[in-house]
């Protein structure tokens, strides 16, 4: 008889909660895409969520369709329908595998919420914070659906954000609410737009506690379990079911900690995962790390959605600045410093930066920025290359090995 393999995954207890509020969401979306009862705002995932709301749409989230298509592995399936209509191999895996799935009539939502396809918009709202690529993703959506596409166009590559900035980033947010009005048949409240951000921020407040608790040692959380536990915070913040959501998850995290209860038994080693995840690679990667009692405890990644500027009295100009404040936005100055203080609050061993082919702007491993990191504290890195969605496009066995170089350097050092 063939002997059982270990399973070294700790289950997180709220994540059953988690899988019925995500439920939640999706069926509300598709009742209200069947029957009309709500108007339907499709946005980015670092877009203005919260003036949407404000307005009573319900928001879907096509990054997050994207994130799902990746770890059910359709992606790479999906992707070549999309190539086929003049989308490059080269950009992003998110916008090709959506699309893809849309043309194709597949969806993971289907055998995970009952729903025949994505939720038809009333309205497309992007912020190009992220990428050009998002701008061009709701273009093809506008274009299909014969609805308007509206957004903010974000600067790129920022030092220090200045008042000529917010300025005209307030502008652009709120050149969007007479759009909203129109579309929505709803008059602006800027007090309930007060009520969303708030709710926000007392979400993002509540998301940050959870990543902070990984400082502890050993850690209760992983990177891996922190992709997953994100999607309230992506889909659901400025709803009160993510604040209440993340309270049970805390609790359950400082239970870990009072008990001295690690993700990982034995956890030796502290890493640090830059960029991307690996979608369709999520529990091999959390599976290995833990055989090798070595914990990813923190990563850029799941930080994106900490919002702490949504605390500003003046909602535009909070909303201005927290969707400005990104990681990805910023300067390579800016974002040294950054991972700099990162490795010291999670007092990291070892940095692990993923260079996806279809993200370049989420790829920090391109302007030696690991090099000049290693060299300032000393630790040790790799690059595993590879891609957030299309799978044809990473290597098991090269990411395997880089895995374990940097392990055994760590062993070399003890």
């Amino acid at each position: 008889m063939a002997e059982e393999k270990k399973t070294f995954i700790k289950k997180i207890r709220s994540a059953g909660p988690m899988r019925d509020l995500m439920a939640d969401y999706f069926k509300e979306m598709d009742e209200a895409a069947k029957t009309g009862s709500a108007k339907i705002a499709w946005c980015t995932s670092v877009g203005p969520a919260e003036l949407l709301r404000a307005f009573d749409f319900l928001v879907y989230f096509p990054e997050n369709h994207g994130a799902m298509l990746g770890s059910s592995r359709m992606a790479a399936d999906l992707i070549p329908a999309a190539n086929a209509i003049g989308y490059s191999p080269d950009i992003c895996s998110y916008l090709t595998s959506d699309v893809g799935s849309y043309l194709r009539k597949n969806t993971p939502l289907t055998k995970a919420f009952g729903m025949e396809g994505v939720p038809k918009p009333d309205v497309l709202v992007y912020n190009t914070n992220q990428c050009r690529d998002v701008k061009e993703w709701f273009g093809f959506y506008e274009r299909e659906f014969n609805v308007p596409a509206i957004g903010i166009d974000t600067m790129r590559g920022i030092g220090d954000i200045t008042p000529n900035h917010l300025q005209g980033l307030i502008g652009q947010h709120k050149a969007l609410v007479p759009k909203l009005e129109q579309i929505s048949g709803k008059r602006f409240d800027i007090d309930r737009l007060k009520e969303v951000v708030a709710s926000s921020y007392r979400c993002t407040k509540l998301w940050k506690k959870v990543l902070r608790i990984a400082e502890n040692k050993p850690s209760p959380i992983t990177f891996f379990d922190g992709t997953i536990h994100m999607g309230p915070a992506v889909v659901l913040r400025g709803d009160e079911r993510a604040e209440r959501y993340y309270e049970m998850l805390l609790a359950e995290l400082e239970e870990r900690v009072q008990n001295g209860v690690g993700a990982v038994d034995g956890e030796t080693y502290r890493f640090y995962w830059e960029g991307m995840p690996v979608w369709g690679k999520l529990r091999e990667h959390a599976e290995f790390f833990a055989e090798k009692k070595s914990c990813v405890v923190a990563s850029t990644y799941c930080n994106s959605w900490i919002f702490e500027d949504l605390g500003h009295e003046d909602p535009f100009e909070g909303l201005a600045r927290a969707y400005t404040e990104l990681f990805i936005v910023r300067s390579e100055n800016f974002k040294e410093q950054y991972l700099e203080s990162m490795v010291r609050d999670y007092n990291v061993n070892g940095v692990i930066y993923h260079d996806a082919k279809t993200c370049p702007n989420n790829s920090n491993n391109r302007y030696g920025l690991p090099q000049r990191l290693t060299k300032s504290l000393g630790v040790p890195h790799v690059v595993i290359n590879g891609d957030l969605n299309d799978l044809r496009l990473y290597s098991e066995e090269q990411a395997k090995t880089q895995f374990e170089a940097l392990v055994e350097q760590l062993h070399e050092r003890a």
